[in-house]
């Protein structure tokens, strides 16, 4: 089953960006990736476990986070 994993990396140049794209390129699973350097943002596409992407980029030494979903405007519950 496909899905997208989305994570926030530290990246300040494209040696960083380089080496998580080597660890994506040879991970088993990945159909696309995109690297945003910018927002600091990977998005990696294909038939991979959220916990397996993170751990392959972690390996690269790179500070890396979950991307945080901001809740859908409306959807806040409010104290009665």
């Amino acid at each position: 089953m496909s899905q997208t994993v989305v994570l926030k990396v530290q990246m300040s140049c494209s040696g960083c960006s380089g080496a998580v794209k080597r660890v994506l390129d040879k991970m088993e699973g990945v159909e696309s990736y995109d690297i945003n350097m910018d927002e600091q943002k990977v998005t990696v596409k294909g038939n991979v476990q959220p916990d397996a992407v993170f751990n392959t980029v972690s390996k690269t030494g790179k500070k890396t986070e979950f991307w945080e979903v901001a809740a859908p405007a409306g959807s806040e519950t409010k104290a009665a």
